[in-house]
C-alpha cells in the first residue's frame, strides 16, 4: 500500500498494443529515454523525474509522494518506429487528512526569484484565450552561466487547474536581447479550455536547476 512520505519503487512497463510485448527500444528525448512527471492535486507538490531502464526493458523510479491525496503521473516517451506518447496516470496516496479536492489557484505571474536566477513571465496577448496562440516569454536574469538543461534551454509543465490537461513541451526560441543583460526565452501554448493552469518552467545556471511557478489564467473568446 502506498503510505505518504516514504521511499517506494514505481514499475512502468510500456506494451505495444499489436504484440502485446513489452517495448524495449526509445529513442532518446532530450538526452533522456524517458521523462516523468508527478504533481500533486493540490499542485504543491512538483517533480520531474526520469526512470531507469531495467534489462528486462521495463523502468523503475525511486519516488517519495509527501503527503496523503491525488497524484497525477505524466509519462513521456517515444518508443524506436513509433511516435512520442504522453501518458497520465492517477495514484491515490492514502492517510490521515486524505481528500479529493481540486486545486484552488489564485492568477499569479508575478517575477520569480528560484534558487539563482531572477525569472519574469509576459504573456502576448495579455489575456490568453482558450483555442488561441499564446506567446509566453520568460525573461532570466542575471544573464550568465545559464545552460541548457537536460538537452534544452528550458522545460515547461503545463496542467489545468483539474488536472485533466497537461502539456510536456519546450522553448521555441532563444535571445540575448538589450545588449545581453538578460536572456530572453519564448514559449508557445494553445492552452484548450477556460481556467487557471499552472505553468511550471525549469532553467539551468550554474549547474543549479531552476523551477519557477505561475498561474496563467485563460479566458474564452466572447
Amino acid at each position: 500500500m502506498l503510505k505518504p512520505n516514504q521511499d517506494i519503487q514505481l514499475h512502468f512497463n510500456i506494451v505495444d498494443p499489436t504484440t502485446n510485448k513489452t517495448v524495449k527500444d526509445f529513442e532518446i528525448m532530450h538526452e533522456k529515454l524517458y521523462h516523468l512527471f508527478l504533481v500533486s492535486q493540490d499542485m504543491q507538490f512538483f517533480e520531474h523525474v526520469h526512470p531507469i531502464q531495467q534489462p528486462d526493458g521495463t523502468f523503475n523510479l525511486e519516488a517519495r509522494f509527501p503527503h496523503p491525496g491525488l497524484y497525477r503521473v505524466l509519462s513521456d516517451f517515444y518508443p524506436k518506429n513509433a511516435t512520442p506518447q504522453l501518458v497520465a496516470r492517477t495514484l491515490m496516496v492514502p492517510g490521515a487528512g486524505f481528500k479529493l479536492q481540486e486545486a484552488k489557484l489564485e492568477p499569479d505571474v508575478a517575477p520569480k526569484q528560484t534558487e539563482n536566477l531572477h525569472v519574469e513571465l509576459q504573456l502576448d496577448p495579455p489575456q490568453p484565450l482558450a483555442g488561441f496562440k499564446t506567446i509566453m516569454f520568460f525573461k532570466l536574469t542575471p544573464n550568465d552561466h545559464i545552460e541548457q538543461y537536460i538537452g534544452a534551454w528550458a522545460h515547461l509543465m503545463i496542467a489545468s487547474q483539474d488536472l485533466i490537461d497537461m502539456i510536456h513541451t519546450h522553448p521555441i526560441y532563444v535571445t540575448d536581447p538589450d545588449e545581453g543583460a538578460y536572456k530572453l526565452v519564448q514559449a508557445n501554448m494553445i492552452f484548450p479550455r477556460p481556467g487557471i493552469y499552472r505553468v511550471w518552467i525549469q532553467f539551468q545556471r550554474k549547474g543549479v536547476v531552476n523551477t519557477a511557478a505561475f498561474n496563467v489564467p485563460v479566458d474564452e473568446l466572447k
